[in-house]
Order: C-alpha cells, then structure tokens, then sequence
C-alpha cells in the first residue's frame, strides 16, 4: 500500500514549484490524493480492514487542512490542483 519510488519520484516532479522541492502544499496534497486512491481500491476488496479504513480518514482530513491552506494562500493554485487532481469541491 506504500507508493513506489518511482511513482513518488514522478508525482514530485510534476507538482514541484523548483528544482529539490518535496515538501510543498502541492507536492504534499498531490502524494495524499494517490495514496488515499490506493488506500480506497484496497478497501473496495477488503471491506473489514478497519485499521486501514482509519489511516484512510486520516489521510483524507490531512488533505481537507492543506487543501484549506492553500486556498486561503493562494486561490489560483487551489483551483488548479483541484482541476489537476480531479477532486470535487
């Protein structure tokens, strides 16, 4: 259930705003968003890993706080994260 080091790598290349950044709000909200779609096609076939349904929730309110940061900071950025990623708000 853990990302592969080459998908990580490709998710931070393509959210990083310069060269060496791996701890920026898109960066962060891109590498949640791929790890709570994992999360979910697991749970989809395990429905009674309830400890992994708890890191899920987790995962998601984790993302609702910097998704909430960064609309507060930057509208522009939010609106095309969201477009980005295919979230609904």
């Amino acid at each position: 259930m853990v990302l592969s080091v080459t998908d990580k790598s490709k998710i931070i290349g393509s959210y990083q705003q310069r060269s060496g950044d791996t701890g920026s709000v898109e960066v962060q909200i891109a590498l949640l968003t791929s790890r709570i779609q994992q999360l979910t096609d697991h749970l989809k076939s395990h429905s009674k890993d309830h400890a992994s349904r708890r890191g899920l929730l987790m995962m998601v309110g984790r993302r609702s706080t910097l998704l909430k940061y960064l609309r507060r900071a930057n509208e522009g950025k939010y609106l095309e994260m969201i477009q980005k990623l295919g979230l609904r708000r």
